[in-house]
């Protein structure tokens, strides 16, 4: 079975944002993995100094076949070094995975779909 890793801001750590309407459509998309036999894991991480930590203890939890990592952190100009940082990372931690971008927290199963 293909195992898929989505990387996106915790919802809940955004200003501005409805944190638990956000939290049930990431919820509702990690469900969908299921309906298409693929593996899947959400890690949700704070822009703040426990971000690298976060996402190399996600990405070192196994051989990942993608990596979607969320608009919430390319899009933002703001986010940029950010987002230049967890590119890195999964290049770093999980170089065997092709990388994957949703345009919304509800399709991330078909960006990661176009991969594997």
């Amino acid at each position: 079975m293909p195992s898929v890793l989505v990387l996106g801001f915790d919802p809940h750590a955004v200003p501005g944002m409805d944190g638990d309407a956000m939290r049930a459509v990431l919820d509702q998309e990690l469900a969908r993995f299921g309906d298409h036999a693929i593996d899947a894991s959400m890690t949700l991480i704070a822009p703040d100094a426990s971000a690298e930590s976060t996402v190399i203890a996600a990405l070192s939890e196994r051989d990942w076949d993608v990596v979607v990592i969320g608009g919430g952190i390319r899009k933002p100009e703001p986010a940029l070094m950010f987002f230049e940082r967890v590119v890195n990372l999964v290049r770093q931690h999980a170089p065997g995975a092709a990388f994957a971008f949703n345009t919304s927290g509800g399709d991330s199963v078909e960006a990661a779909k176009r991969w594997l």
